[in-house]
């Protein structure tokens, strides 16, 4: 027993020394190439993992969920702290819409086209549409931490793949729920769970976030002043963990509790002496998160499925790009008159959906359960993240520039 604990503990070990080498490797490269660092790490991992398989980590490991979990908690905290509340009023129906009736667009569409390319059940060519459906706070809030975007933009964009992620999870799980006759899909129970899931975790966000936040910083209650950046992490943590166990989603209640955090003044609590090392804390924790996050995913693509499904998922991939993406934008942004969106606006919210941690998650869990057509939507998916991460996300800069969107 103490001889498979040691062992276990040195795999993990070694598995982060070799992440974050390759990941601040990567990141050295990156910087000079002017690419975003999350390329990158996909990059490295494909080399460590299938090129000369230094990694072996599988998808459904406790380490590899542990690290999405904790990674996409930190990732979304810090995604909200950066977010004025002023700013996201003025765009809340345009990232509502895209949150809610965006996913099932995008599902519809997806799906569809996954049914034709395959030939395969709708039930499971609509589950593959849902596993994709969510963009992806893990790769876009990096990116937009080093390319410069327009504020309206960046705060609509991260807050969508904060909110959606809930949406396509739900959705998943009712879809998973049909395929394997354990219910029947019923408009009014997905919409209630939704609702309990979504709001909930807001909730939760709010009342945790607002409760530390006077115990460490309020003028008179305040005691754990000069504990903030460990209090801001374990806001972050405690948020996904007491959503876990209230059943609504963790990651919205991580999301809500950064908003908190990042609009203290709102609530007549001042920590500004504290802000540079909050900043430095988390700009830190989040990097090291994304190594291991990105490296790993990389590492986890399977060459052998992409060989056996390759230009269907491709094709497939291509339909959530360029149809579904556009069509969803278009009928979710352009009617919200109060936000007044641009066409080079909206465009570039087109380009800017990557696939990633969530969907990897997704994906994981039913090739585990062994569902019909499990290696299919774990071909796709791999595509979407490879496709989306290292087309999309290498060229959000140059589009950004391209369309007059980095400014301002």
């Amino acid at each position: 027993m103490e001889s498979t604990t040691a062992s276990t503990i040195q795999h993990i070990i070694i598995l982060f020394i070799l992440t974050a080498a390759a990941g601040i490797g990567s990141a050295r490269i990156a910087a000079a190439l002017r690419l975003p660092d999350v390329v990158l790490f996909i990059a490295a991992g494909m080399l460590l993992g299938q090129g000369v398989h230094w990694i072996d980590e599988p998808a459904s490991s406790l380490v590899n969920q542990f690290i999405l979990t904790v990674g996409s908690t930190l990732i979304l905290f810090d995604g909200g702290r950066n977010i004025r509340l002023e700013g996201l009023r003025k765009v809340g129906w345009t990232v509502g819409l895209l949150s809610v009736p965006g996913v099932l667009i995008t599902i519809a569409v997806t799906g569809s086209a996954i049914r034709i390319i395959f030939d395969i059940d709708w039930l499971i060519a609509l589950l593959a549409g849902a596993v994709i459906a969510s963009t992806d706070p893990a790769s876009i809030i990096p990116v937009f931490r080093q390319v410069r975007i327009r504020k309206k933009v960046r705060e609509t964009v991260e807050s969508e793949s904060a909110f959606n992620d809930a949406t396509g999870s739900i959705l998943t799980f009712a879809l998973l729920a049909a395929v394997t006759g354990k219910s029947t899909l019923n408009v009014g129970a997905v919409a209630f769970d939704f609702a309990k899931t979504a709001l909930g975790g807001i909730v939760v966000g709010i009342v945790l976030g607002i409760a530390i936040l006077y115990l460490v910083a309020h003028a008179s209650i305040g005691l754990f002043r000069e504990f903030a950046a460990i209090a801001m992490l374990g806001t972050a943590l405690a948020g996904y963990v007491v959503g876990d166990v209230l059943h609504v989603s963790g990651f919205m209640a991580a999301f809500a509790a950064g908003l908190i955090w990042g609009n203290s003044d709102l609530f007549g609590i001042y920590i500004e002496e504290k802000q540079q090392e909050l900043t430095h804390v988390s700009d830190n924790v989040t990097a090291v998160m994304r190594m291991l996050i990105f490296v790993l995913l990389g590492s986890q693509v399977d060459f052998g499925l992409l060989a056996q499904y390759g230009w269907q998922s491709f094709i497939a991939v291509l339909v959530l790009m360029f149809i579904a993406r556009p069509l969803t934008v278009l009928l979710c942004a352009w009617p919200d008159r109060k936000a007044q969106w641009t066409w080079k606006e909206m465009m570039f919210m087109v380009w800017v959906r990557e696939t990633g941690v969530i969907p990897a998650a997704l994906s994981g869990m039913l090739i585990g359960l062994g569902i019909p057509h499990a290696s299919i939507i774990a071909s796709i998916t791999f595509m979407a993240i490879v496709l989306t991460i290292m087309l999309q996300a290498s060229t959000t800069g140059w589009l950004a520039k391209k369309l007059g969107v980095d400014r301002g």
